[in-house]
């Protein structure tokens, strides 16, 4: 039986604050530290974040420093977190690109997340070797079912993922995501071509999510985030842009 996915926001980021999309990578700001704080407070009381058996995160700055404050009551637990490239931010803007180094430079500042499985091309976003995590349409779409093939495969029951509010939304879930807010979902499998195909190009069943009615209907797990749904794939471009 595929696993239930707890799909967070990171919190807020120095670029979320100032708009300056030019800073590298940010950390969250001291609002942003509060807001784990509060994420926390709600996750460890939650019987379906109780059985999580999994916490996959974003290998982004943001999306670690909220997994490590908001989740490390699981993480004492023995509950492993890896850091996963798929999950990353749409852009290659300098705030949604990660730092360089991949593993190498990551894992000595974050020894509970396990680094072994990143992408070694990771952060290339614009090279042919990073093609997949090119923010196009296409990209994207194939990027957001290839994550979660990966994880409806999983033994787990539950799986916790930290991620981006771009990605959840335009190549996931079509759901808005406010910061440090999140998201229940059970998967679902439609017999129907995937929008963008399979990461081979063939035409493979499109893996869809069905939302809890309890985050749905209360605009997120924390009730902080908007109800409107979106078309995956929305307003993403066709080709890469400089």
């Amino acid at each position: 039986m595929a696993p239930t996915l707890i799909l967070i926001r990171h919190a807020e980021a120095l670029h979320n604050l100032t708009k300056d999309y030019s800073i590298h990578d940010p950390e969250l700001t001291e609002t942003g530290h509060a807001q784990v704080q509060e994420l926390r407070a709600n996750l460890i009381n939650h019987p379906v974040a109780q059985n999580a058996g999994l916490i996959v995160t974003s290998p982004m700055i943001r999306t670690m420093q909220t997994a490590m404050g908001s989740l490390d009551w699981l993480i004492e637990k023995g509950v492993k977190i890896e850091a996963d490239a798929g999950w990353q931010e749409n852009s290659s803007k300098p705030c949604d690109t990660g730092m360089p180094g991949g593993a190498v430079a990551l894992a000595p500042k974050f020894p509970a997340i396990d680094f072994t499985t990143l992408d070694p091309v990771y952060p290339d976003k614009r090279s042919p070797a990073g093609a997949h995590y090119f923010s196009t349409r296409t990209g994207i779409l194939n990027r957001g079912q290839a994550s979660l093939r990966r994880l409806r495969d999983r033994p787990e029951k539950v799986i916790i993922v930290v991620s981006h509010s771009g990605f959840l939304r335009l190549g996931v879930t079509g759901c808005f995501y406010l910061n440090a807010d999140y998201r229940i979902f059970d998967f679902e499998e439609e017999e129907e071509p995937s929008t963008g195909g399979g990461e081979d190009g063939a035409s493979t069943p499109q893996i869809r999510l069905r939302q809890w009615d309890e985050t749905r209907e209360k605009g997120g797990g924390m009730g902080k985030s908007w109800k409107d749904m979106v078309e995956l794939g929305s307003g993403l471009p066709d080709e890469v842009l400089n």
